[in-house]
């Protein structure tokens, strides 16, 4: 585990039309961004509603739900998973006897 994240949204900002129904229940996608800085408030980042590609390329306003907030962290962080269609990161490579110091 590299972070605990917690946050609270707003359920009445929640526009209905975004939510779907998946297997196994009603689903709201979501965007959680992690800032490098932390705002006036003490929040690493906004939670907002996972905007489509056309509503990105038009400009439109973005639905901010809340903020996310950074509660512990043992100093690393995760890779990010990969984008659909793009190829996955290769994990490194084991030591091997050659590499060892001993």
């Amino acid at each position: 585990m590299a972070s605990i994240i917690k946050t609270s949204i707003n359920l009445d900002l929640i526009d209905k039309s975004k939510i779907y129904v998946g297997k196994k229940g009603k689903y709201l996608p979501i965007t959680i961004t992690l800032n490098d800085e932390i705002d006036n408030f003490g929040n690493n980042g906004p939670v907002i509603v996972e905007q489509t590609k056309e509503e990105r390329e038009t400009k439109s306003p973005k639905t901010y739900l809340g903020n996310v907030k950074v509660v512990w962290t043992n100093g690393t962080n995760v890779e990010p998973a990969p984008r659909d269609g793009a190829p996955a990161q290769a994990a490194p490579a084991p030591a091997t006897e050659e590499d060892l110091p001993f």
